[in-house]
C-alpha cells in the first residue's frame, strides 16, 4: 500500500509565492490562498498534488499540497523540508499519539488521535475509541494519503479496524464525493468507549462526525465537578454526555432535549450501560431554546452546546442573534446563584463576537454574571500557534453573582 501511494507524489511541481506573502507561511500558518502565489511550475496541477512552496527570491518554505478548484489553494504540510510522504505521515503519527499518552488517563480510552492541520496533516482528523480508529479524510491532498495513513496507523497501533466517514461540505467544495469504508481489518458498527470512567455506545454507522464529539471531554468531565446536589439542564444533549457527567459528579436532577430520536435512544442506552436507572434523566425530544423559554423550572446548572449556527460566513450575522436569544432563554432559566456552560463551535464566528453575544444575551435576561473560565476542546485537539483559523470551539463558564 505504502509504494502505491508513494508513486502518487513523483514529479513535484514547484510553487512560488509573490514578495511579501511568505510571512504568515514562515511564522506556521498552514493555509496558503490563491492570492498569494505568484507562478507555479508547472502551470497545470491535478488538485491534492504534492508540491514544494518558495518565496519570492527561490528560498525554499517547505511542503504542501495544491488545490487549484479552492480558494485555500495550498495546505501546507511540512515546513523547511521535503521528506518522502511515507516518512513524514508516520513520523506525524508517532508525535501525534506520544502527546496524546501524556495527558490521556487511564479512565479514558477516546481521544482525537489526528486534529488536521493541528498536527500537520492538513484535512486528516482520526479519532480513537479503544481499538478502533475513525478518520475523516477531508481535502484532495488528504484523499491522496489515504493508503498511506492506512499503513501508518496499523503500523503503529494494530487497531482491530480503521473506519472511514469523511463526508460534509468541506470534501464538496474539494470536488470529493462523500467516502464511507471499513479501511482495514472488522467491519464494526458498534463499540464502548470509556471517558473519565464513564461508559460511552458509539454508533458508527448513524453517529455524527466520527460518531462522538470527543473535543467537549474536558468540558464534560468539568460539568460533572460542578454538578453535586444540582438541577441540571443538558441542552442539544445528544447521546447525553454532559447528562451522564452530572450524574457522576452528583446531580439531583438532569434533564435532557435534543431534537434527533436516535441520539436519544443511545442516551438512554448510555443510562444503563453506566447503571443508572431509566428514571435518573429525564430525556426531551424537542428544541432546547423552547423548553428553555417555556419551562417554569429554574436549573443549577446548564450545559448549553448548540450545533454551528454559523456554516459560512455569509450566516455569521444571523448567528449572532441566534447565540442572544439562546442564551437569553439559558440565563433566564437560570435559578439564583446557578452556572452556565455556554458554547460556540461555529468556525466562522469569532470567539470575541460569541463573548460580544453572550454580554447583549446577560442584559437582555437582566442577570449579573462572573465570568470563571473561557473553554474550549481538549488537549488532544491541539492547534497551530500560526494558525488562529484552526481555533472553532469557544466557551463560557458563568456564575450568577
Amino acid at each position: 500500500m505504502a509504494s502505491t501511494a508513494h508513486s502518487q507524489y513523483t514529479d513535484t511541481a514547484r510553487v512560488v509565492l509573490k514578495r511579501g506573502r511568505e510571512g504568515p507561511v514562515r511564522g506556521g500558518n498552514p493555509w496558503i490562498f490563491s492570492q498569494a502565489i505568484e507562478r507555479i511550475e508547472p502551470v497545470t496541477v491535478e488538485a491534492g498534488a504534492l508540491v514544494t512552496v518558495h518565496d519570492a527570491a527561490g528560498a525554499l518554505l517547505g511542503m504542501g499540497y495544491y488545490n487549484p478548484a479552492t480558494t485555500i489553494a495550498i495546505r501546507m504540510i511540512a515546513w523547511g523540508e521535503t521528506p518522502a510522504i511515507e516518512e513524514l505521515v508516520a513520523r506525524r503519527l508517532k508525535s501525534a499519539l506520544e502527546l496524546r499518552l501524556r495527558f490521556i488517563g487511564g479512565d479514558t480510552n477516546s481521544y482525537r488521535l489526528i486534529n488536521g492541520d493541528g498536527d500537520g496533516l492538513s484535512g486528516v482528523v482520526a479519532d480513537r475509541f479503544g481499538d478502533v480508529i475513525v478518520v475523516q479524510i477531508l481535502t484532495a491532498g488528504a484523499d491522496r494519503m489515504r493508503a498511506t495513513i492506512v499503513a501508518a496507523l496499523n503500523e503503529l497501533l494494530h487497531p482491530r479496524a480503521i473506519i472511514e466517514r469523511s463526508h460534509g461540505a468541506v470534501r464538496k467544495q474539494e470536488g470529493l464525493d462523500d467516502h464511507i469504508a471499513v479501511l482495514a481489518g472488522e467491519t464494526v458498527t458498534e463499540t464502548i468507549a470509556a471517558e473519565h470512567g464513564i461508559k460511552v455506545k458509539i454508533d458508527f454507522e448513524h453517529g455524527q462526525k466520527t460518531g462522538y464529539f470527543l473535543d467537549q471531554r474536558d468540558n464534560r468531565a468539568l460539568a460533572g465537578a460542578i454538578a453535586s446536589g444540582a438541577r441540571v439542564l443538558d441542552a442539544f444533549c445528544y447521546q447525553g454526555g454532559s447528562a451522564l457527567a452530572a450524574l457522576a459528579g452528583g446531580a439531583s436532577k438532569v434533564v435532557a432535549v435534543d431534537t434527533s430520536a436516535r441520539a436519544l435512544e443511545i442516551a438512554r442506552q448510555n443510562l444503563e450501560l453506566n447503571g443508572h436507572p431509566a428514571s435518573a434523566v429525564e430525556f426531551v425530544h424537542g428544541e432546547a431554546g423552547k423548553l428553555m423559554a417555556g419551562t417554569a423550572n429554574r436549573f443549577d446548572l446548564i450545559v448549553l452546546d448548540p450545533p454551528p449556527l454559523a456554516r459560512s460566513r455569509g450566516d455569521a450575522e444571523r448567528a449572532g442573534r441566534l447565540y442572544v436569544e439562546l442564551n437569553t432563554v439559558a440565563m433566564r432559566a437560570l435559578a439564583p446563584g446557578g452556572r452556565l456552560m455556554t458554547f460556540s463551535c461555529s468556525t466562522h464566528f469569532r470567539a470575541d463576537d460569541f463573548v460580544r453575544a453572550v454580554r447583549f444575551a446577560a442584559s437582555n435576561a437582566g442577570r449579573t454574571l462572573r465570568l470563571i473560565a473561557h473553554l474550549g476542546p481538549g488537549r488532544d485537539h491541539p492547534v497551530l500557534l500560526g494558525h488562529a483559523e484552526g481555533e472553532y470551539l469557544t466557551g463560557l463558564l458563568l456564575a450568577d453573582l
